[in-house]
């Protein structure tokens, strides 16, 4: 046997082996390339997924928000329009009826109560906030009234939350100064025998915070006798 052909043999089965393992080391580098090439599309594709959620998550809660704000607003809005020249009381030193009463954070009016609500006609309309357990709500709660009274009831209804997560909230009123012009608003309706021409609500909530000024104008008070209404 050749010696030299011995030695080129032996070279080529090193070179043949060398290349096998440089073969080998990148196939290992090339799958550990490929598995965090992976992980991180998938990293990328769950933080997508999860911010595409939570948007959609937010969007939802927006929108049930909205939802409930015009809610209520309409609902304030038909009511307070709604009120009537009827009183709930009599005062009995002046014999003067009380049809409206207005604060800050209380309103009190008579309405026709739509058939959804109850038995319709005639009812008080008491909005004010109450504390309960800790948490301000603003409510509604409804009573007859027959006679210039408030009519008692054997089951009388509860009041209905109509912002369960109340912050603040601020009613104000104006009616016509001497010279027949709307009058600056006040915190405290003074004149309970008659009806403002205006009701306006600031309304702030947790979790919706300051919402849109709600103002509404009474047709009734237009049909008021003439007079100073404060």
């Amino acid at each position: 046997m050749n010696p030299r052909f011995g030695r080129t043999s032996i070279r080529a089965s090193r070179r043949a082996h060398a290349r096998r393992r440089q073969v080998s080391g990148f196939s290992l580098i090339e799958v550990l390339l490929a598995a965090t090439l992976l992980a991180a599309g998938l990293a990328v594709a769950f933080a997508t997924v999860r911010a595409a959620t939570a948007t959609k998550q937010r969007g939802e809660l927006i929108s049930e928000q909205n939802e409930r704000m015009r809610a209520v607003e309409g609902f304030l809005r038909r009511r307070i329009t709604s009120a009537l020249l009827i009183g709930f009381a009599i005062d009995t030193s002046t014999g003067e009826q009380t049809r409206f009463i207005g604060e800050s954070d209380h309103m009190r009016f008579v309405a026709d109560l739509p058939d959804y609500l109850g038995r319709g006609g005639p009812h008080l309309h008491d909005i004010r906030v109450i504390d309960d357990g800790g948490q301000a709500k603003l409510v509604v709660s409804f009573a007859p009234v027959v006679g210039n009274t408030v009519a008692e009831e054997r089951q009388p209804r509860p009041p209905e939350p109509m912002v369960p997560d109340l912050v603040s909230v601020k009613m104000r009123y104006r009616g016509l100064n001497a010279e027949n012009k709307l009058d600056e608003w006040v915190d405290k309706w003074e004149t309970p025998d008659r009806l403002p021409v205006q009701v306006s609500i600031d309304i702030e909530s947790k979790v919706a915070g300051q919402w849109p000024r709600l103002v509404v104008s009474l047709p009734q008070a237009g049909n008021q006798a003439p007079g100073v209404f404060r």
